[in-house]
């Protein structure tokens, strides 16, 4: 799903010099926007909307221009809309404290596209207990959302990294990395999943639907372009629907739009099915709006907040989990209520669900 690697701290410190002139720069009315997006089931929905004309629809609607583009590399992605080269981006909660909020970038999550419910795994290697993995070494992305599974795995059988050994391997290296006799567990996403698990020794053992609706895949925008302009919003929650309701429709279209989407993804129908059925996919508006604005949420992101500060992933010399404000919908805040950089809102998703976009 995605990658979180150490040179992204590089990229942070170049990226932070130049993020007060960014955001001064960004924050006004404009008509032209950027949009990044990067290959996983519950983001792919934005390539085929560019594809096939929805993304213009709805710009067209609101008289600016969205432009979309798909990146294959997941944290340059977000890289490049922490620098402010684009206005928005898709990626997990996590990540977006940890990488553009940490950064100093004030950024909205305005679209609650999914949450993983079993897309992100860990795998042993002919073992078939969880038990088993103490005193493993474990193949992972480190600091990604693999991370974070593995420790929430471990900790639901009394267990801390202590006991494992966690080897940092790209998510471009990790099915190979299983294939050799050195690797016994590996912690990755669909559709990495899926390829592992073909092999007889491997066994599924933990997934995130044990932690369901703590790995959230998102849509993101700058607070200040956002703020400045209302309709690129509007024009991002209908997007997303009328592809929602396209995707998940039992006709020829719908059926139409899984294939494109499964080949954009590498996969046929069946897989990219199969990727959906681990996928809690919020495509109804009121859903999702719901889940944002559940009191479940907050707890949610405490968790994900003490485990990056853990890792010291929430900037240098971070004092606590508390130096950055973390705003829900219904404006109560995580941590400094002085310095919110990461934000929750229901408002275009509840327009979409009113129908008022």
């Amino acid at each position: 799903m995605q990658t979180f690697s150490r040179f992204l701290f590089i990229s942070l410190l170049t990226a932070t010099v130049a993020l007060s002139g960014v955001a001064t720069a960004q924050a006004q009315q404009k008509t032209d926007f950027k949009v990044a997006w990067s290959i996983y089931v519950g983001w792919i929905p934005w390539g085929y909307a560019n594809d096939t004309g929805i993304v213009k629809k709805w710009a067209d609607k609101y008289g600016i221009t969205i432009e979309v583009t798909q990146f294959n590399d997941y944290v340059e992605s977000i890289n490049q809309y922490t620098a402010g080269a684009y206005d928005a981006v898709t990626l997990t909660n996590m990540d977006g404290l940890s990488i553009p909020a940490a950064g100093g970038v004030d950024t909205t999550a305005m679209i609650v596209g999914d949450f993983s419910n079993g897309n992100d795994a860990l795998i042993l290697k002919d073992k078939t207990s969880l038990e088993e993995v103490k005193g493993q070494a474990i193949n992972l992305v480190e600091f990604s959302v693999s991370h974070y599974l593995l420790a929430r795995a471990l900790e639901s059988i009394g267990l801390s990294e202590h006991d494992v050994k966690v080897v940092n391997t790209s998510d471009a290296d990790i099915v190979a990395a299983y294939q050799t006799a050195d690797v016994t567990a590996v912690v990755t996403w669909n559709p990495l999943v899926s390829t592992i698990l073909e092999e007889p020794s491997a066994k599924k053992v933990f997934d995130s639907s044990e932690i369901a609706g703590e790995i959230i895949d998102l849509m993101v925008a700058n607070t200040d372009v956002l703020k400045d302009n209302p309709d690129f919003g509007k024009a991002l929650a209908g997007i997303w629907y009328e592809t929602m309701a396209i995707m998940t429709a039992d006709t020829p279209e719908g059926t139409a739009a899984r294939t494109a989407m499964g080949a954009a993804s590498g996969t046929d129908l069946a897989g990219f099915e199969a990727q959906m059925a681990a996928t809690k996919l919020f495509d109804k508006a009121e859903d999702a709006v719901a889940f944002t604005a559940s009191p479940d949420l907050p707890i949610t992101m405490d968790l994900v907040r003490n485990f990056l500060f853990e890792k010291g992933l929430l900037g240098s010399g971070a004092p606590s989990a508390d130096v950055i404000g973390i705003k829900m919908p219904d404006g109560t805040v995580l941590g400094d209520s002085a310095n919110v950089k990461f934000r929750f809102t229901t408002t275009y998703m509840d327009m979409a669900a009113k129908g008022e976009l």
